[in-house]
């Protein structure tokens, strides 16, 4: 029988309201609880192996950390004493943050307070880590022209090089099913079958004895939040006080044992989720698959009276509220990548179960109902859909994107099934697939994935072979002939393929470089205990425990590299209408603009150093001259070009360019380069192994890192200027898709989805009264079902207008509560540097016919 699913309107509890204010009443801060604590257990556990050191200490972290039950909250667990602030993480990098003290709360987004006393304890504390960071170890692994390539943008593995792994997804069903008494007793039965005379049983013993001790922690952080909730209740008066005992009553039940309610589960999930992040700073969390795990509890409770509809409805909210008291400081080069304060914790709901029957339920509409009340960034709600998906389910998913949140995004089953199981996983696996982060699919609860290992700037690419392998006059990459002395398209092709896969060779060194150092130095017991099958194996997620290990570095500047390749074949070798010479000299003089200067990498000293070192080594004099204009650079970096002063000479060669069909108009040859440029990437990604037992693969996202990529490349053939972004994720470049959103929907189908299995991502904005009435929910979701049709496997959309999104930067405080989509992500729009804001803006505003 078809299912017919109730997509009616919820009643909101006023308490969300109480419970959002309270959170967004100051900014967030930095604190230094955590750092001092985990110090202070390094320095008693130096004897120990880092497995246990690392169990010890965040033992010691959840038994003395300060603990908060914040005024109407129905769900507990802080990781932080101020709402919505952040802990620092010393044992992967601090130099940056010393650096960052009296700008932390200057910064034109993600602004963070701090105190003279916080920055004194993090002084005294870092004091302890010089030489001992998951950063440092990294660097020390990396080929010296890796960095040559970092330090020149052509690729920036900056989430894990300075931060926590994260991006994963853990068994919440199995601490829901068998609470972290089960999962002790299955460490000890594992360590009582160990074969003792097995080499590697010490390491195994360590890791099972790590795991045993996290779960212990677990179990007493939650009874110290019971003490705590009854203390309160006993000064609380009325419903407060038999809310307080409600939830001490919980604290005790779980996690320690299999939860009993619907209540019960939301609270053992939410430690689950606060403790991992407590273990490690890794963002993108992600619940993944959140309907199904958690139904079994709503359907028992809904049929036994325990809840109503609406009563379930204010603990999700409150829930959805919590998801926004997680929060991390970054570095202020990366909080350009990652603006407003994005924690990427991605649920995921709908799709088909591991039998292929489609799995949409009430609490899957209950979960969009959700967002709709709360309005806020987190979770980061998806949709699966596939072509049995109900169609109220999308009309569903298709009014809360009317709301201009962002969300949810799309997901296509009927591609990312098949990609998943090309890479090795069971097709039940993949059936049971969710989204980690921004875009990633993956199997939660048995996969290491290590998404989002890589920002990789494609148009470098195309500048290395526009350059003969040289960037700011240094050979870079390897000499695949002047540009100016190709006779053919091909040779320029040829040129793209080998400066691609020598320099995605370099990624690969990196990545496994800070795969290999967050091995050594920080593995994570906790979040191992919930990954199948690192209690089997012995091993922590780090060492290869995971049933499915992968390694994820992502391609960005599709749409430019496509554009400006269908440029230089069309003006130079169909028309012959310019010669290559011309076109470099165009790019050279930025199409007769102005230099912004930003995209000349900042060159750092020890990559002079080995300059200098290989021009010795090469018997090569080095003059004083010489040697300060080096030592110049390292201090200042590499000087802009000079503006260029040619006035109008190229406005002809910019008309002609824009003759040339773009990618994101449905044009075949526009979107065949478009694709040939993405394949050439994921081709040779797929290439590499990781230092887990796992392969490398593609994905095709940005974050929102093509906004500081394009500030950091120079202008290209296909007439982008000097430093302005490059194109979001596999989207058209802004403004060029001006045949409609199917159009835009079908060139970006054409590229191969399924190579690219770490994900892509597709952004569209509409104008909000393209969506209104029925009629236009309908036409949104007939827009979805066409586009996963033809093998697209994500898309999101923005429903706001240009006015607003204009008026917004100018009055910020009149629009403290609107929601954008950035990227992977959504954010509040007056949180953002102006950079996102104005890529944003600038999106294609698209209307139905």
């Amino acid at each position: 029988m078809k299912q017919v699913l109730d997509i009616s309107p919820v009643n909101q509890s006023p308490r969300i309201q109480k419970l959002i204010d309270a959170l967004y009443a100051r900014n967030p801060e930095v604190e230094a609880e955590r750092a001092c604590l985990i110090t202070e257990s390094y320095q008693q556990t130096e004897a120990l192996p880092i497995t246990l050191r690392r169990a010890k200490a965040l033992e010691h972290i959840l038994d003395h950390m300060t603990l908060v039950i914040r005024e109407d909250e129905l769900i507990v667990g802080n990781l932080t004493a101020a709402p919505r602030s952040t802990q620092i993480f010393p044992e992967f990098s601090f130099q940056w943050l010393t650096e960052e003290f009296d700008t932390l709360a200057k910064r034109t987004g993600d602004v963070f307070n701090i105190s003279e006393e916080t920055k004194r304890k993090l002084t005294q504390v870092f004091a302890y880590w010089g030489g001992k960071t998951v950063n440092e170890l990294a660097t020390e692994y990396m080929y010296p022209e890796t960095k040559l390539a970092m330090s020149h943008n052509v690729f920036t593995v900056g989430n894990y090089y300075f931060n926590g792994v994260g991006h994963i997804s853990v068994d919440y069903e199995k601490v829901l099913k068998v609470g972290f008494n089960g999962i002790i007793r299955e460490a000890e039965q594992a360590l009582a079958e160990a074969d003792r005379a097995c080499p590697d049983f010490i390491k195994k013993r360590n890791f099972l004895d790590a795991v045993i001790i996290t779960s212990q922690a677990a179990i007493r952080f939650a009874n110290r939040f019971a003490d705590l909730a009854e203390s309160m209740a006993y000064q609380a008066g009325g419903k407060r006080s038999q809310e307080l005992q409600t939830i001490a009553r919980n604290c005790r039940t779980v996690p320690a044992n299999p939860a009993g309610s619907f209540y019960e589960a939301l609270q053992s999930f939410w430690f689950v989720q606060a403790i991992i992040q407590i273990e490690s700073n890794g963002h993108s969390i992600s619940p993944m698959r959140f309907d199904q795990y958690m139904y079994p509890y709503y359907q028992m409770d809904m049929a036994v009276g325990r809840l109503t509809k609406d009563s379930a409805q204010e603990l999700l909210d409150c829930l959805w509220v919590k998801f926004n008291d997680i929060n991390k400081v970054r570095d202020s080069g990366s909080t350009k990548g990652f603006g407003g304060y994005p924690m990427f914790q991605n649920l995921i709901v709908g799709g088909q179960d591991q039998e292929g029957i489609d799995a949409t339920n009430e609490l899957s509409i209950a979960c969009l109902e959700a967002s709709a009340h709360t309005k806020l960034p987190q979770p980061s709600i998806s949709i699966r859909v596939w072509n049995k998906s109900p169609n109220e389910f999308l009309i569903k998913a298709a009014e809360v994107s009317r709301l201009g949140l962002g969300m949810p995004a799309y997901y296509n089953d009927e591609i990312i099934i098949p990609a998943l199981v090309n890479r090795g996983l069971t097709l039940e696996d993949a059936r049971d697939y969710g989204i980690i982060g921004c875009v990633e699919p993956q199997k939660g609860g048995k996969t290491e994935g290590w998404h989002d290992a890589a920002f990789f700037n494609m148009a470098k690419v195309l500048e290395l072979v526009m350059y003969n392998g040289r960037l700011d006059g240094v050979q870079v990459g390897p000499q695949t002939g002047e540009f100016t002395s190709f006779t053919s398209f091909e040779q320029i092709e040829k040129a793209y393929h080998e400066q691609m896969e020598y320099c995605v060779g370099l990624l690969a060194n990196a990545d496994n470089a800070v795969d290999l150092a967050h091995g050594a130095r920080c593995p994570l017991p906790f979040v191992s205990s919930m990954v199948d099958d690192c209690i089997g194996r012995g091993q922590s997620i780090q060492e290869g425990g995971a049933w499915y290990n992968f390694t994820g570095p992502q391609g960005v500047g599709v749409a430019n590299v496509g554009d400006s390749l269908l440029s230089i074949k069309e003006l130079v070798f169909n028309r012959k209408l310019y010669t290559l010479a011309q076109i470099k000299e165009a790019v050279e003089q930025n199409f007769g603009g102005a230099h912004n200067g930003s995209g000349h990498a900042q060159v750092s000293p020890d990559i002079i150093e080995e300059v200098i070192r290989r021009m010795l080594a090469d018997g090569k004099k080095i003059t004083p001259e010489q040697l300060d204009k080096l030592q110049q650079i390292a201090k200042n970096g590499l000087p802009a070009a000079a503006p260029a002063t040619t006035g109008g000479k190229y406005d002809k060669l910019l008309q002609d360019i824009d003759t040339v069909p773009k990618f994101g108009n449905d044009v075949a040859e526009a979107d065949e380069l478009a694709r040939y440029a993405a394949l050439t990437y994921c081709r040779a990604v797929e290439k590499y192994k990781n230092t887990r037992g796992g392969r490398f693969q593609p994905g095709l996202y940005p974050v929102s890192a093509n906004v500081p990529m394009g500030g950091q490349t120079g202008a290209t053939p296909d007439g982008r200027k000097n430093g302005e972004p490059l194109a979001d994720g596999v989207s058209p470049v802004s403004g060029r898709d001006v045949n409609g959103p199917t159009a835009a929907a079908n060139s970006v189908a054409a590229l191969d989805h399924a190579i690219a299995s770490n994900g892509t991502l597709f952004n569209q904005k509409f104008h909000p009264s393209a969506l209104s009435g029925r009629a236009g929910l309908e036409k949104l979701a007939a827009l979805v079902r066409g586009y996963f049709d033809q093998k697209g496997m994500h898309v999101q959309y923005n429903v706001v207008s240009r006015e607003t999104l204009l008026d917004a930067q100018k009055n910020p405080d009149q629009y403290r509560n609107l929601v954008v989509r950035v990227a992977g992500y959504s954010a509040h729009f007056i949180s953002l540097d102006k950079s996102l804001q104005d890529d944003i803006i600038n999106r294609t505003e698209q209307m139905f016919n």
